[in-house]
C-alpha cells in the first residue's frame, strides 16, 4: 500500500482546515482529528495512494509543529539568467548526518511515498531519544537512469538532513529499514520546477536541463535527485531538479 509523502505533509490552508487545528498545540479532538484525516486521505486519492490509521498520530504531530522548519544549509556558487530568468543555480551543500530510507515500487512516486512514510514516523518520536526531531527542507529522493537514458530504477533512496540540535549524535531509528548515514558534501546543478514529482514530470525535468546546460562529463548522467520543498495545498508547488556534480 502506498502512502504520501513530503509533498502533502502541511497540504493544510486556511480554506482547508481550521486554523486552531494547526495553531493549537494541545491533542486534537476527536473531529478534528477526523478532519485532519479527511484531508489527507482526499490528497492521497489524487496520487492514487492511502493513508492507513496507524499513520493519524504522526500526521497529528507533523500538523502541530508545522512551523517548526529548518534548511539544509548551502552555499550558491553560482546563478545563471536568461532575460531575467534564473535557469539554474550550483550550490554546494555541506557534510552530514541524513537519515535515509531506499525502496523499489512500481512507480517512482510510490517509491517516495512508502519511504517518507518511515521517516515521517522517525521524525514523529520513533526514534531512540523519543522526541519530535522536526523537519528539515528540502527532503531529497535520489534515483537512477538506465542506459537507455529514460528508464527508472526501481529503488529510490529518499533522505532528509538532521537537524542541526541533532547532528552531533544522531537518534537512531526504531525501523531498521531507516540509515542514518554520515555523508560528504555535495555539488549540485540546480533548477526549480512548479507542479507535481512523478516519473513523468521528473523525466521532462531531466531532459529540459540537459538541453540548458549542455552534456558534459563532470555530471553524472545515470544518477540524479528531486528536491522537495512544498506541500500539495500549494497549486504550483516548488520543487527542484539536481545533477550531481562529479567533483567538489
Amino acid at each position: 500500500m502506498a502512502l504520501i509523502s513530503l509533498e502533502d505533509l502541511d497540504g493544510l490552508d486556511e480554506e482547508q482546515l481550521d486554523d486552531n487545528i494547526t495553531d493549537n498545540p494541545e491533542p486534537m479532538d476527536g473531529e478534528e482529528a477526523e478532519q485532519l484525516m479527511n484531508h489527507w486521505q482526499a490528497v492521497a486519492s489524487t496520487h492514487h495512494v492511502s493513508v492507513p490509521p496507524e499513520m493519524r498520530g504522526p500526521i497529528q504531530e507533523m500538523t502541530r509543529n508545522n512551523q517548526q522548519r529548518e534548511n539544509v544549509p548551502s552555499t550558491l556558487m553560482s546563478r545563471h539568467e536568461k532575460m531575467g530568468e534564473v535557469l539554474y543555480e550550483e550550490r554546494l551543500y555541506p557534510a552530514g548526518h541524513w537519515a535515509s530510507v531506499s525502496y523499489g515500487a512500481d512507480l517512482y512516486e510510490q517509491s517516495i511515498s512508502m519511504s517518507f512514510m518511515k521517516l515521517m514516523r522517525f521524525i514523529c518520536r520513533e526514534n531512540s531519544k523519543g522526541v519530535y526531531l522536526g523537519m528539515v527542507l528540502p527532503v531529497v529522493s535520489y534515483l537512477s537512469i538506465m542506459e537507455d537514458g529514460n528508464t527508472f530504477e526501481k529503488l529510490v533512496e529518499t533522505s532528509i538532513f538532521l537537524p542541526a540540535a541533532f547532528q552531533s549524535c544522531p537518534p537512531q531509528p526504531c525501523d531498521s529499514d531507516i540509515v542514518i548515514t554520515y555523508r560528504q558534501p555535495i555539488r549540485v546543478v540546480a533548477r526549480t520546477f512548479f507542479g507535481t514529482t512523478t516519473e513523468e514530470t521528473v523525466s521532462r525535468q531531466i531532459h529540459q536541463l540537459w538541453e540548458i546546460v549542455g552534456l558534459s562529463d563532470d555530471l553524472y548522467r545515470n544518477r540524479y535527485a528531486v528536491a522537495v520543498y512544498e506541500n500539495p495545498g500549494v497549486p504550483r508547488r516548488r520543487n527542484e531538479i539536481w545533477f550531481i556534480r562529479r567533483d567538489l
